[in-house]
This record gives structure tokens, sequence and C-alpha cells, in this order.
């Protein structure tokens, strides 16, 4: 955690199939942002949100990183990771939609609602991503 002008800057490393860790950044997360007193739909939206990009770190990237950047009167998180990237980003925005494979379904993930989720819990929501490259994720939830 880092402090630069009024702001408060979180950054997770997220490693690929690390299953046993999955879930920890999201919970810092939440938990910054009640020790701040930030209101606890905002709360909710920026864990759920954070939640899924992680997952989707873990799952389906060959690992990536998470900013997630606090200031008075919005949050933003930024999610990229290290591809192989998105082939359809129109098709993974739909909800459903998943490539997980049946391991990771057997664990109780990839059911095909990250995207769809961070984009619901976002107030400004962009994707970008190619196949065999990166994908970056930007949201901002305002308070």
């Amino acid at each position: 955690m880092s402090s630069n002008n009024d702001k408060i800057i979180l950054e997770y490393y997220i490693m690929k199939n690390d299953f046993k860790s999955a879930g920890e950044a999201s919970s810092n997360v939440k938990k910054v942002l009640n020790q701040l007193g930030v209101d606890s739909k905002t709360v909710r939206r920026v864990a759920i949100a954070t939640y899924e990009a992680e997952m989707n770190i873990v799952i389906h990237s060959n690992g990536g990183n998470i900013i997630v950047t606090i200031s008075s009167d919005k949050i933003e998180i930024i999610a990229h990771d290290e591809g192989p990237g998105i082939k359809d980003i129109e098709l993974a925005m739909q909800e459903g939609y998943s490539t997980a494979s049946n391991q990771v379904r057997e664990l109780g993930f990839g059911a095909g609602m990250g995207i769809p989720n961070m984009k619901k819990c976002s107030d400004v929501f962009s994707i970008s991503s190619h196949e065999n490259e990166k994908t970056l994720v930007s949201m901002t939830m305002y308070m």
C-alpha cells in the first residue's frame, strides 16, 4: 500500500492457477475500504469486481496485476494480465459463457459471470484484449 497526493494505491501480483491465494487481494481491498469508512454498497461493488478480476487472472491468464487507487470521490481498479488474451470479447461479455477447463469448473469456478459481474459493479468499465496478447480491464466506481 502506498499513498500519493491524497490517494491510496494498493497493488497485488496474481499468479496463474494459485487457487490457494485466490481471493486474498479482494479481501484486503474490502478490509481497507471498510477501515476508511467507505459506504457498504460501494465496498460490496468494489469487492465483487476485484474478486472477479482476480479469479479471471488466476483461471485464464499467465499471471497479472491488480492495482486499486482509492481517492476521495472514486475507486479505480486496473487489472492487467500477461496473456493469452481473449479471442472474442463480445462473447466473453455474455453471462454464462466460459472457456474454463473442466478441472476449474470442478473447483466451483468458471461459471462465465466474471466479466459481466465486473461490468455490472462498475460505473465506468472498459476491457481490451486480443488473442495471444495481454488483457487490460479498467473499472471505476464513484462514491
